[in-house]
């Protein structure tokens, strides 16, 4: 057992994925507390595929993937805002037809732009293939946006929440609606280079989600997200290595997995527990009302 345990740490590479998808995983699932709470998850999907042009761009003229990715994470979020502000278009319609639009342009350019751009990486991520480079540029950036996301966390949790109030104290929610795209964007770049595009929207959503059925406080979820994206990279490297299965897969799977089993058997809220509880508080307090015998 413990050398089961131990064999895929022993290679380098397999120690860097877990730290480059932790560090992903704990960025996203911050920003995913945030997202659940607002509704904002179907933008989180509309950065994730807008970005994939940028990529492409910036491997044509020999830039980091991650400016390409987050300028054009950006371009999505104002083009979204300016469609919807400026037409009747509503929100749901807007995000569609940017995020489809722009993926699609990255297609072209993928068809158009030498094999050496595996669409595959792009897609899919290549989280055991990693450059030093690249895990300094994961590690950085993840760092920034944890720190952003801890630093204005009140600011955020309140405009979640109550965003009238928010104005009311000074707190302007244009502002916090900027930094959170903003952070949206980069966050979209860092978990790029782990799972890829295409997953990339289910950690910024799942472990979020997830937190949200097993409490109603913020705190806590801001600990229980964490540590489920943690659960997920460390499990989903131990799958894919075993199973020879793609690591960015795994990984997010696991995430679906852990909300399906906290949707079934979680303590509070589970649909096959939930049930089984007000059964028993029904039967408590059915026996309580009964009448003694003198």
């Amino acid at each position: 057992m413990i050398e089961f345990l131990a064999e895929p740490w022993q290679l380098e590479v397999m120690r860097w994925a877990f730290l480059v998808t932790s560090v992903a995983g704990v960025a996203c699932a911050l920003l995913s507390c945030w997202l659940v709470l607002i509704g904002w998850s179907l933008m989180g999907d509309a950065v994730s595929h807008a970005v994939v042009p940028g990529v492409v761009l910036a491997y044509v003229v020999g830039a980091p993937f991650a400016v390409g990715a987050f300028l054009f994470g950006c371009l999505a979020v104002w083009l979204i805002g300016t469609v919807r502000a400026t037409s009747r278009v509503k929100g749901d319609a807007a995000i569609g037809v940017v995020f489809t639009t722009l993926f699609a342009l990255g297609l072209v350019l993928v068809s158009v732009t030498p094999s050496e751009v595996d669409l595959h990486h792009i897609l899919f991520g290549n989280v055991l293939g990693l450059s030093d480079a690249d895990i300094i540029q994961v590690v950085v950036l993840g760092t920034i946006t944890v720190a952003v996301l801890l630093l204005r966390h009140r600011d955020l949790t309140l405009y979640a929440f109550d965003a009238d109030h928010a104005y009311a104290i000074g707190i302007s929610p244009r502002r916090i609606q900027i930094l959170l795209l903003g952070v949206l964007a980069l966050t979209v770049v860092v978990a790029l280079q782990a799972v890829g595009v295409i997953l990339v929207v289910a950690m910024v959503i799942t472990p979020g989600a997830t937190a949200y059925l097993l409490t109603d406080r913020m705190e806590r979820m801001l600990v229980i997200a964490p540590a489920l994206a943690v659960t997920s990279a460390f499990v989903g490297l131990y799958t894919a290595y075993y199973a020879d299965v793609s690591p960015g897969g795994a990984v997010v799977l696991t995430q679906g997995v852990l909300f399906f089993v906290v949707y079934l058997f979680g303590p509070r809220r589970g649909v096959v527990v939930a049930p089984l509880r007000r059964r028993i508080r029904t039967a408590r307090a059915g026996r309580t009302a009964q009448p003694t015998r003198d």
